[in-house]
């Protein structure tokens, strides 16, 4: 595997989204996972924002 895939395998954001769910339904440990999901997704939300305003920009004057 490439070194530049092993780094995004590694440190993909769907593992600690997963991990916590499974933490939280299964009433076990969670450790740093929470953290980890909760950055994954709000920096997913801002990504998606800052493309969607970049994509699609406001005309305000016709």
């Amino acid at each position: 595997m490439p070194a530049w895939l092993r780094a995004f395998a590694e440190h993909q954001p769907l593992t600690p989204i997963n991990e916590t769910i499974r933490g939280l339904l299964m009433d076990t440990p969670l450790g740093s996972q929470p953290w980890w999901a909760l950055g994954w997704c709000l920096a997913i939300l801002i990504a998606g924002y800052l493309w969607g305003r970049w994509l699609f920009p406001r005309r305000l004057a016709h």
